[in-house]
């Protein structure tokens, strides 16, 4: 089974109880990843949890390490130059947002077959990856 890319706002969603629907899709997405064996990110989407989690949730930044640390097990991409430039590409042939396309390569350079996120188009393909809003 081909690993599957999370976005942030998953996990952001995931430690926002008060975000609904959107609270417990997310959770039950990363439970399901990650007791499979299956979760993808990269050290973009870290760093982006880590940030909002601290800033946007008012989380301590001790559970937001907390939090990160607990995907120790998830298949991590950790992006290089010719990352950025293969983005770059990504950002022009697909029209798409700077940040996305370093998500999207990221799952491309992983093998994922499918991108969690709710930043890009539900359906869309990317090479081999298929984009999929968890709340669709």
């Amino acid at each position: 089974m081909s690993p599957e890319f999370v976005d942030t706002n998953i996990f952001v969603y995931a430690e926002d109880g008060s975000a609904g629907e959107k609270h417990s899709g997310s959770v039950r997405l990363i439970e399901r990843l990650g007791e499979g064996g299956s979760g993808a990110l990269s050290t973009q989407v870290l760093a982006e949890f880590y940030s909002a989690a601290f800033h946007k949730l008012h989380l301590s930044s001790e559970l937001a390490e907390q939090t990160m640390a607990g995907l120790a097990g998830w298949t991590l991409h950790r992006p290089d130059h010719a990352d950025l430039i293969r983005a770059a590409h990504l950002h022009r042939r697909y029209k798409i947002q700077w940040w996305d396309a370093l998500i999207v390569n990221s799952a491309l350079e992983l093998g994922c077959s499918i991108l969690w996120t709710e930043d890009l188009r539900h359906g869309q393909r990317i090479g081999g990856l298929t984009v999929r809003n968890p709340f669709t």
